[in-house]
C-alpha cells in the first residue's frame, strides 16, 4: 500500500486541528492576529483563503510554545525568529537543526549523546532548555563539551566556566541596563547590539589572558590569540553562542569538527569516553 503524499498546505481549520491538542486556547482570531503582527505570512489561494505550509505550522507551534512556556512578548519572539532566519541565510550548507529550536530527541541525535549524558549536562547547568525546546546554542554547547571529553575534560570540570559566564553576563546586563530603560523605540535593539559587542570583546580578552597564562606555564600558544580575535569578530555579527571558531594553521590542526551528528575522529569513542575521561 502506497504511503500518502505529504500535504503541501493546510487551511486554517486544519491548522487549528493540528495545534489544539497542545494549545487548547488557539483560535482563528489568534492566528489572524499573529499574521497581522508579522509573525507568520501564510500564502493565499486564488480565492484568497489562507494556505499554511508545514513550515508555517511549525512556526506557529514555536510561537505558541514561547508564549506559553517562556511568557515572551511577541516582539521578542519576532526578533528570535528573524535572528534564526538570518542565521539560516548565513549558513545554508550547515546542519538544518541550527535554524530552529530543537526537541529533546533532536538535540540528542544532533549532538550524538544519550539521555543520561544530557541529563548530566543539564544538572551542571551547561545545557539549558528554553521551555520544552533547545536553542542552537544548547546544541553548540553539547557538541563542544563532548569534544572536550576526548581530552579527558568532564562535565563537572566545567562548572567554573559556567560560573564565569554567569558573572560576565551579569556585568553585561549592568552595562546595558541604562540603554534598555530608555523609552525610544530602538533602545532594546541598541542594548542588544551593545551586549553582543561587549561579549565579543570579552571573548577576545579571554583568549589573550588564556594565551598569557599558558605561555607563563611554558606551553605553546601560537594561533590562540588569532583564534580568539576571529571568534570575537564573528560574535559581533552573530548572536552570542553562534560564532564559529577560526584561526591560523595551528588552530586548524586542533579544530574539532562540529558539523555532524557526532565525532568520528580516530580514537574518540563519543560521550561514554567523555564521561570516563578516555
Amino acid at each position: 500500500m502506497n504511503a500518502q503524499p505529504a500535504r503541501a498546505s493546510f487551511g486554517i481549520g486544519e491548522v487549528l486541528a493540528q495545534l489544539r491538542g497542545e494549545f487548547p486556547d488557539v483560535s482563528v482570531s489568534k492566528i489572524r492576529f499573529l499574521e497581522s503582527e508579522g509573525l507568520i505570512q501564510p500564502a493565499r489561494s486564488p480565492s484568497k483563503y489562507r494556505r499554511f505550509s508545514p513550515a508555517d505550522v511549525e512556526r506557529l507551534r514555536y510561537i505558541l510554545t514561547a508564549q506559553r512556556d517562556e511568557y515572551l512578548p511577541l516582539r521578542v519572539i519576532k526578533d528570535r525568529l528573524a535572528a534564526a532566519e538570518d542565521d539560516a541565510g548565513d549558513d545554508r550548507d550547515g546542519p538544518p537543526c541550527r535554524r530552529r529550536p530543537l526537541s529533546r530527541r533532536e538535540l540528542l541525535d544532533a549532538a550524538g549523546i544519550d539521555e543520561s549524558y544530557l541529563t548530566e549536562l543539564e544538572d551542571f547547568g551547561l545545557v539549558r532548555p528554553s521551555g520544552r525546546q533547545y536553542g542552537p546554542e544548547a546544541l553548540d554547547a553539547a557538541r563542544i563539551i563532548v569534544a572536550l571529553g576526548r581530552y579527558g575534560v568532564q562535565a563537572r570540570h566545567l562548572r567554573a566556566v559556567r560560573a564565569a559566564v554567569e558573572r560576565e553576563t551579569s556585568l553585561i546586563e549592568q552595562v546595558v541596563a541604562p540603554t534598555r530603560r530608555q523609552r525610544n523605540p530602538g533602545s532594546r535593539e541598541r542594548a542588544g547590539q551593545i551586549a553582543q559587542e561587549i561579549a565579543a570583546l570579552s571573548l577576545q580578552l579571554h583568549g589573550s589572558l588564556m594565551g598569557s597564562a599558558l605561555a607563563d606555564a611554558g606551553l605553546e600558544t601560537d594561533g590562540l590569540a588569532q583564534a580568539a580575535q576571529s571568534t570575537g569578530t564573528a560574535g559581533t555579527a552573530r548572536a552570542p553562542g553562534t560564532a564559529r571558531p577560526a584561526g591560523g594553521a595551528h588552530v586548524a590542526q586542533a579544530e574539532v569538527r562540529l558539523g555532524g551528528a557526532g565525532y568520528d575522529e580516530p580514537g574518540f569513542a563519543g560521550p561514554a569516553a567523555a564521561r570516563s575521561g578516555a
